[in-house]
């Protein structure tokens, strides 16, 4: 899991849409409270990392990682932008394949 997360956020900090959008299942859902939506497969992903990385200028920095098992971890990171500053909690679950198959995302 932290070579996952690790790899989301150095491509999502590239904004690298592709990279990143390979670390996830076809199906993979984001559902963030923040904005208020969910982003249901390969193009909702894509729209959601190309207008809240991309079109924020979003650079992530990791603070805490607690794996609950081998398939889910809740994941802190230090977000920076175009928004400011705040501080985002990430619950992600995987699947047997490794790939991302649903992120809930909040701010603190």
């Amino acid at each position: 899991m932290q070579k996952l997360v690790d790899t989301f956020i150095q491509t999502a900090n590239l904004f690298d849409v592709e990279g990143t959008l390979s670390l996830f299942s076809s199906d993979a859902v984001i559902d963030d409270v923040s904005v208020g939506d969910a982003f249901v497969g390969t193009k909702g992903i894509r729209l959601y990392l190309e207008r809240f990385f991309v079109g924020y200028k979003t650079k992530s920095r990791l603070l805490s990682l607690k794996q609950s098992d081998d398939f889910n971890a809740v994941v802190r990171l230090d977000f920076t932008g175009d928004f400011g500053h705040e501080i985002g909690v990430l619950k992600i679950a995987i699947n047997p394949d490794g790939l991302i198959e649903r992120i809930d995302a909040d701010l603190e």
